[in-house]
């Protein structure tokens, strides 16, 4: 089922969520946050009060200091991490985790007290117990260690905002000096050991704090007080809600994400577009005139019941196991030939409990649009990966066409691609990749002759290609299994349900909605993710008034927690009247 409606570009690319409460318990600018802090401190009638200000890494410390001492006028201030242990230290404590590769590490088990001193930290509470009157103002990551306060701030940012500080230089890893190191290497030591440790902290802690502080923007800080902070947090667990939306250049960028999108014109081709990552997008929160921002995944750790559902979390814990983004080729290239781990191989080699299943969804392509999936029947496996070891080595470039399924991408299609599945997204085509969340685990076979946007090839992994290429998945397989599967699984009045994947042996079912008529949506204990593929605009409800309206447009993703256990979408606005579609994605049982 097709329809002719041209969609428009009315893609909302700051999505937020209106907290119904709290207003009052918001601020905004360093004078209003300190007036705040002041009062509280002053509530507490003693001589004596110690500020603990607890910190994410790459949070800019001296922004807060120098705000907070000329307007709290502290009588003294203390660096907690002047007790952390040196930086080449850490470095060579945890070498073992962040191994050699440019990409890829382990997944780290360590906790933020391997990494103090002691003695110096029992020297930073003595100089904190040595104050008789005024304020001590105690911050860093590893603050809390020094002292439990009276007051406690959360000082927070988004994983993209610490990318955007990576790449500018302007932060480096936690206590390295690396801010020259290239963006592959000081991301891996945030994504395999700072963030795991900054995040076990952040949980055990975060009950006890007293307010949030949100310190994305420069010299712009807001702060809530945690009752109005959770508040905001179990409100968007009872609601549909879309993440904060970002978008990328690459090498193989194309022109549908600026054109259907409207974003900035710029240099490099937007590549990537962001808006279903949990764990990397960020959620607003708007308290009267305030707009907080904040890390979603502080949704999925504090409300992971209410969002995931209890079948979900018991399985995969407080994570988000779903992943929806854009793959933009459209006038640009080929993504690199590459294909994912096995679970096996993901848990024994990266610490990773599952793998990073995953499937294209073809959201527009344009004609002569090729994906690549699976090696062909008469694929001599010996021969290809020796071509593609010589294609590495400069010698050839890799005769892709030769070893490698190509099949036509039209707009609808999905092909499925299980872990050690052979693939690419070739030029002309826009993706909505639907897969599980470990995103970063990607072996690059081939890239194509490219270089990244820095000018150097970009890595490509054939060791552990080797090791998990599932050299069965050939032509007569693959057409069976991975593609074309679209079936119906129920239809009505106006409407109709089809299971379009994944894979048997991927944990993910999507299923498509074709519908004119409101279309109602059960639960079934998992929280669901979705993007409007086909029409211009859409409205979810709830049948018993759990929420208010929910509107969402062309091309958005959005996410209905578990604790919706039911709700209808119907065509609004100029798509009231058509047939629409979206595509949904959920645990299966």
């Amino acid at each position: 089922m097709t329809t002719t409606t041209k969609p428009t570009k009315n893609y909302n690319q700051s999505p937020t969520v209106r907290i119904k409460e709290c207003e009052d318990q918001a601020w905004q600018g360093y004078d209003r946050i300190a007036q705040a802090l002041q009062s509280r401190i002053s509530s507490l009638s003693a001589s004596k009060s110690v500020l603990v200000i607890e910190c994410y890494p790459s949070v800019r410390q001296d922004e807060i200091i120098q705000a907070l001492e000329s307007r709290l006028e502290p009588a003294l201030v203390i660096r907690a991490e002047e007790a952390a242990l040196p930086g080449e230290q850490i470095k060579q404590e945890i070498r073992k985790y962040l191994t050699d590769d440019r990409v890829f590490g382990f997944m780290s088990p360590s906790k933020i007290e391997e990494f103090y001193d002691i003695d110096r930290l029992r020297q930073l509470k003595d100089q904190a117990n040595a104050v008789d009157n005024g304020i001590v103002v105690i911050i860093g990551f590893g603050a809390s260690l020094v002292s439990e306060g009276d007051v406690l701030v959360y000082a927070d940012l988004a994983r993209w905002e610490i990318q955007q500080r990576y790449r500018s230089k302007e932060f480096g890893n936690w206590r390295l000096d690396n801010h020259e190191e290239e963006i592959l290497r000081k991301y891996k030591g945030g994504f395999f050991f700072e963030w795991r440790m900054a995040d076990r902290l952040k949980r055990r802690l975060f009950d006890k704090i007293d307010y949030y502080l949100d310190t994305n923007a420069k010299d712009d800080p807001k702060m809530v007080t945690y009752e109005a902070l959770m508040s905001g947090l179990r409100q968007t667990a009872s609601q549909p809600f879309r993440l904060v939306p970002y978008f990328d250049p690459g090498v193989w960028g194309g022109t549908w994400l600026e054109e259907h999108i409207d974003l900035p014109r710029q240099e490099k081709p937007y590549a990537w577009g962001f808006d279903g990552v949990p764990e990397e997008n960020s959620l607003y929160f708007q308290y009267g005139s305030i707009r907080l921002e904040l890390p979603s995944i502080n949704l999925v750790f504090f409300q992971s019941r209410e969002l995931l559902g209890d079948r979900v979390l018991a399985r995969f814990g407080a994570e988000f196991p779903i992943r929806f983004d854009l793959l933009d080729t459209i006038g640009g290239g080929n993504l690199s030939l590459q294909v994912h781990p096995t679970t096996d191989y993901i848990k024994q080699t990266f610490g990773m409990t599952y793998t990073q299943d995953e499937s294209y969804y073809i959201l527009d392509s344009k004609p002569g649009a090729l994906v690549y999936l699976g090696v062909k029947e008469d694929t001599d496996a010996e021969r290809m990966w020796g071509d593609l070891e010589r294609a590495q080595a400069g010698e050839i470039s890799f005769p892709a066409e030769r070893y490698i399924n190509a099949y036509e991408a039209k707009k609808h299609e999905h092909f499925l691609i299980p872990a050690g599945t052979i693939h690419c997204s070739a030029t002309d085509c826009m993706v909505l990749e639907i897969s599980a969340t470990p995103y970063i685990f990607t072996f690059k076979l081939w890239d194509w002759d490219q270089v990244g946007l820095d000018g150097k090839p970009r890595p490509v992994h054939l060791e552990h290609g080797s090791k998990v290429m599932q050299w069965d998945r050939r032509t007569e397989w693959v057409e069976n299994e991975l593609m074309n599967r679209a079936e119906t699984v129920t239809e009505g009045t106006g409407w109709r349900e089809e299971r379009t994947g994944l894979h048997e042996l991927q944990f993910i079912e999507t299923r498509r909605h074709w519908f004119s008529e409101p279309v109602t949506h059960e639960a079934n204990g998992s929280v669901h993710m979705l993007n409007l593929v086909e029409g211009e605009e859409a409205v979810v409800e709830s049948p018993d008034g759990q929420f208010d309206p929910f509107v969402v447009r062309y091309a958005e993703t959005f996410i209905v927690p578990a604790s919706v256990q039911r709700y209808t979408v119907r065509p609004s606005g100029p798509s009231a009247g058509q047939t629409i579609a979206t595509i949904k994605a959920f645990v299966r049982a």
